[in-house]
């Protein structure tokens, strides 16, 4: 069954090409659709187009449906085009003609776009929550490492020294900025849709602030063109957002392949996080993180491949945006897989703390002794040039300690602020109004 077939059947082979992995990337639509449609007809209610008994039927048989949708039971049957399609074939089979009331005033264009919408900010909910525990995590390393020095580098040579308490710190900051891009998506996000329809708006007098407070939205999206619009568009800017976290996950297991390696030897990954060779039986690979920097190479792409998409379409709906669903949805869970897998291994990790006893690490503190020596009013020129000439000499020593005192340096790291920055930007996320929201529609008949 098609909502929109009359008397001439679609050809076979057109049908499946149009529909494509439409109905099983669906399935992780379906609580949200029936969520939607719950929050459209409360209000369809208000304005006189469902009777209060109608509403109070439709209600209870959209509950029963999107329990089976969050216990992993929905399934969009033989021949059905979409989670739409399907959610209304189930309400018309038990309600009758009542079931076929639901879709006054909207269209299957503004029901994925609130399904979309209504999807996208659950799943950045948990990947805040996820994004949120490594920073803990590595703050949590950064304090318990604080006084341990490694070497810094610059173009791959020893530069000056570095800290562990600085390296794990450097990471939790990272992680706080791609949250704070993170916000920003969410904020494009979480704005209503609904009642926009096809694009163009409706000549019944829809009340979309209704809907919108009903779905615990920030606000709706008010011109209905550009609420079609911003298919694609949200998606894009998300997708920028988990791209963001990638990209830092990807530097960090670059780092930990490295240094976990002899020739650096600066960490070791615990045993049971690494696997073996078949030929080769002392080896023990840093496969998670190899496999983690790969996974997140692919997501920095996302932002690309969604742009590539929408790049040269006009404004109105176009069945070019139902691609990005292949591309997006699966997005969140590979995310969320490397954002914990890293929280694990990184919470297990040994660090190497006598590093610094090799003797080709010493010229990392040359800029220490030039820094005594201007303390104690050499010129820095001069100072620098002393330095310079007994490392040409090999005359060169130092005591291997440092003395950083400003904010953010190895003796002052400012995790507490980094941890405060952090939960800052998660509070603006608000998430309890939506939960709150979402909570009172589906209890709105009990």
């Amino acid at each position: 069954m098609k909502l929109w077939e009359k008397s001439v059947q679609v050809n076979k082979d057109v049908e499946s090409y149009t529909v494509g992995h439409d109905r099983e990337l669906d399935i992780y639509l379906a609580p949200y659709d029936v969520l939607g449609s719950m929050a459209h007809i409360t209000m369809l209610e208000t304005i006189g187009l469902l009777s209060k008994e109608e509403l109070i039927l439709l209600l209870r048989e959209l509950k029963e449906i999107y329990k089976i949708a969050v216990d992993g039971k929905f399934v969009i049957e033989d021949g059905i085009e979409d989670v739409h399609s399907q959610v209304e074939l189930m309400l018309t089979r038990k309600l009758g003609d009542v079931g076929k009331k639901i879709h006054s005033g909207r269209s299957r264009n503004d029901q994925v776009l609130v399904d979309l919408k209504l999807y996208t900010r659950d799943q950045i909910h948990m990947l805040v929550d996820s994004v949120s525990k490594l920073i803990d995590v590595l703050l949590s390393q950064s304090e318990k490492y604080k006084n341990i020095l490694m070497p810094g580098y610059t173009h791959l040579q020893i530069a000056m020294p570095s800290s562990f308490g600085l390296w794990f710190g450097a990471y939790a900051e990272s992680l706080v900025d791609d949250l704070q891009l993170l916000l920003a998506a969410y904020k494009i996000c979480n704005r209503n849709p609904l009642g926009s329809a096809a694009g163009y708006g409706s000549s019944f007098p829809l009340d979309r602030q209704k809907t919108t407070d009903l779905l615990g939205f920030d606000s709706m999206d008010y011109n209905v063109v550009y609420a079609q619009m911003g298919r694609g568009k949200m998606e894009r800017t998300v997708a920028f957002a988990i791209a963001g976290i990638a990209g830092t996950l990807s530097k960090l297991s670059y780092d930990a392949c490295l240094y976990n390696s002899q020739n650096f030897g600066f960490i070791k990954l615990a045993d049971e996080y690494t696997t073996g060779s078949s030929i080769m039986p002392h080896k023990k690979n840093p496969d998670v993180f190899e496999l983690t920097r790969a996974k997140c190479n692919k997501l920095q792409a996302l932002p690309t491949d969604i742009t590539l998409i929408i790049n040269n379409l006009p404004s109105g709906y176009f069945r070019d945006l139902q691609i990005i669903k292949e591309l997006f949805i699966p997005a969140f869970g590979e995310m969320n897989d490397c954002l914990q897998m890293v929280a694990e291994m990184m919470s297990q990790v040994k660090i190497n703390e006598n590093i610094l006893d090799d003797p080709k690490y010493l010229l990392i503190f040359s800029v220490e002794e030039v820094n005594r020596l201007v303390l104690e009013g050499v010129p820095f020129r001069d100072a620098y040039k002393q330095v310079g000439l007994d490392i040409e000499k090999g005359k060169f020593s130092h005591n291997k300690q440092v003395n950083h005192t400003h904010q953010g340096s190895i003796g002052n790291l400012y995790n507490g602020h980094i941890e405060l920055l952090k939960q800052q930007i998660v509070d603006q996320f608000s998430f309890n109004t939506v939960m709150s929201a979402e909570k009172a529609l589906l209890d709105s008949i009990d």
